[in-house]
């Protein structure tokens, strides 16, 4: 078990083996909930997010034009982990 100290301003820092545990890199978010008794369970935080927030997100940024295959490949390499 490990123990964090909690600084005047009431702020813990994670340890990095922790952060590794949860997989959780700089930047990201951790999620805390809650429980009976005075506990915590903390979670990575998985972002969530919709189609309409993604559609047009690169519109205006490129002149280049994919093709259907270069979608496809993109599509394929990003689903096997590889992008």
């Amino acid at each position: 078990m490990s123990s964090l100290t909690v600084t005047t301003k009431g702020q813990v820092t994670l340890k990095r083996d922790l952060l590794q545990h949860l997989g959780v890199k700089p930047g990201e978010k951790v999620d805390l909930e809650k429980l009976p008794g005075g506990e915590l369970r903390v979670r990575a935080a998985r972002p969530v997010g919709s189609i309409d927030g993604f559609l047009g997100l690169l519109a205006g940024k490129t002149d280049k034009v994919a093709t259907i295959e270069e979608m496809n490949e993109a599509a394929a390499a990003g689903w096997a982990g590889e992008r």
